[in-house]
């Protein structure tokens, strides 16, 4: 059981010492990785996907609670301790959707009662509906995300998520970070967008190919998080009632103040 990864810091694309030299970040954590295009996000999260140790560009080194990760734990798929969700993720098997989850779920050692458990979540995720009998290939992009964040939280036994900017994803993404979370997830989001950044814990800050800095988020980003992510699932009702051919006649915003 993975309770802690700890990222050391190494150098950033001039060759300096990272300003941020150590970063620890517990289970349950949601973790934000931020900064302008180039700036080493990307980077930042291949370090860890490969659990480094000194090994890559940048020279940093992940520990998992505390201790070096074994050559088997990085290199052994069985082992794989990181489960990335990105924003361009399609499926290209030609099966259904109960048909893969029950793969998935076989190749994991967990019960086939997680299929509908899976497919449920997901439904709480997106505004289009996913069944069982449904082709991959046919769904959605939303759908999809939805699916994999469902896929994650319950029959992956990664104890490490990766999001790759899923702002454009189609899903309600404030409960899909939730859900992970929940799940006893280490959870950490590359996002431009500020719903997600705002709803982390922490965010690291990139810059130059470096850890920047590490920003606590305050009471008062979380409630503008929370007033975002109302308008965030508005647009995103307003896309299904759009796509659904529905007239836009009044729109309710409640209690939305920024």
């Amino acid at each position: 059981m993975i309770d802690k990864i700890t990222i050391i810091g190494g150098y950033n694309k001039q060759g300096e010492k990272e300003p941020v030299e150590e970063v620890v970040i517990k289970k349950g954590e949601i973790f934000g990785v931020v900064g302008p295009t180039g700036s080493g996000k990307s980077s930042l999260i291949g370090d860890i996907e490969q659990l480094a140790q000194k090994d890559t560009f940048s020279k940093r080194k992940i520990l998992v609670n505390d201790e070096e990760p074994s050559y088997g734990d990085r290199t052994n798929p069985r082992k794989k301790m990181v489960a990335q969700l990105s924003q361009n993720m399609n499926f290209l098997a030609d099966m259904s959707v109960g048909d893969f989850l029950s793969l998935h779920a076989k190749c994991r050692g967990a019960s086939s009662k997680c299929v509908d458990a899976v497919i449920s979540l997901a439904n709480t995720l997106t505004g289009e509906p996913i069944k069982s009998d449904h082709e991959l290939t046919i769904l959605s992009g939303g759908q999809s995300r939805a699916l994999m964040v469902a896929d994650v939280a319950i029959i992956s036994n990664s104890p490490i998520v990766l999001i790759d900017e899923i702002e454009n994803a189609g899903i309600k993404k404030h409960d899909a970070l939730k859900v992970l979370s929940g799940h006893g997830k280490i959870v950490m989001v590359v996002t431009h967008d500020p719903v997600l950044a705002l709803m982390t814990d922490r965010r690291i800050v990139m810059k130059s190919g470096g850890m920047e800095k590490v920003v606590g988020t305050t009471e008062a980003e979380k409630s503008l998080s929370k007033k975002l992510n109302k308008i965030d699932e508005l647009m995103l009702s307003l896309r299904d009632q759009v796509r659904n051919g529905e007239v836009i006649e009044d729109i309710e915003m409640g209690d939305v103040v920024l």
